[in-house]
């Protein structure tokens, strides 16, 4: 487990670990289902969230800014999109 994120949870991507998040939000709301098995997949769901916001961490970091000097040359540089 990296982060306390378990590996099968590492291992998916941004769209993927969102879709099972919102998967086991709509089962949790529904209320069907036995209590064991809602607690098992609110932790599940806890670590998707984590991950997902990891990934989103990730992108943001990742994001650069092009912009160009006055002979034209292009240059590139973090932006602080908040």
């Amino acid at each position: 487990m990296a982060d306390g994120i378990p590996q099968d949870i590492a291992k998916l991507g941004f769209e993927d670990a969102l879709k099972e998040l919102e998967d086991i939000v709509r089962a949790l709301e529904s209320g069907d289902g036995k209590l064991d098995d809602a607690i098992a997949s609110y932790e599940r769901g806890a670590a998707l969230k984590k991950h997902c916001e990891g990934k989103l961490a990730e992108a943001k970091n990742r994001i650069e800014r092009i912009s160009f000097a006055d002979d034209n040359a292009a240059t590139t540089e973090p932006i602080d999109i908040g």
